[in-house]
């Protein structure tokens, strides 16, 4: 069972999202809050797998709480819900360690389809939100490409040939079963591509397998 904590200021929109999750009967709310303060409060005490997290929130908003929930539960995966799509909100979001970044206009199937990627370690980004990321890579790929390529060499073969596989948007459990070897293992993997990298979520790392050719 997938254990979703759920942030939003508005009461209708967190029944909406309830409902829409119900009908997967792998996911379960077990808790929502009105703010980001909130929000963290809840990911402590119940230790979900998946937090759902507005932006535009009062006393404490979503880009905030993912940034102190990376401090207090960095095991927990974030995933942003919002009406806003701007360039700032996408880059901040994911920067501070969000693995996701859903639109609420978005088809419903998107939610379950991005807390589930969330839950199993994979990024999932709204198709109009990805279109955008691809357009602005397109852009300056060129000037990247050396720098990717000097970042990823200091890995290990077998991060290298991880990282490939995060670049193509494959979750721990599938990569996993590519390589033969325990999830676990690609975890162990996972952690030491980020921290040698100096990135801070899949998103980023995929970004750099794609910048440095892993992908294929």
């Amino acid at each position: 069972m997938i254990r979703v904590v759920l942030a939003d200021d508005e009461p209708m929109v967190r029944a909406g999202v309830k409902t829409i999750l119900g009908t997967d009967p792998g996911i379960e709310v077990v808790a929502e809050g009105g703010d980001g303060r909130e929000a963290v409060e809840l990911t402590v005490a119940h230790r979900p797998d998946v937090v759902l997290l507005d932006i535009r929130m009062p006393r404490v908003d979503g880009l905030a709480a993912v940034e102190e929930l990376g401090r207090v539960a960095p095991g927990v995966a974030v995933v942003m819900l919002t009406t806003f799509d701007e360039d700032e909100y996408v880059a901040r979001a994911l920067g501070s360690g969000a693995s996701g970044f859903l639109l609420k206009a978005a088809d419903p199937r998107e939610l379950i389809i991005g807390v589930r990627a969330a839950a199993d370690g994979a990024a999932y980004l709204s198709p109009r939100i990805a279109q955008r990321l691809v357009q602005d890579l397109r852009g300056g790929r060129l000037s990247r490409h050396d720098e990717a390529r000097r970042q990823v060499a200091m890995l290990s073969g077998r991060e290298r040939e991880v990282l490939g596989l995060v670049g193509r948007g494959m979750s721990n459990q599938e990569i996993a079963g590519r390589l033969f070897v325990a999830e676990g293992t690609v975890k162990a993997h996972m952690t030491a591509i980020l921290q040698r990298l100096g990135v801070s979520n899949r998103v980023q790392a995929a970004i750099l397998a794609h910048d440095a050719g892993l992908t294929g």
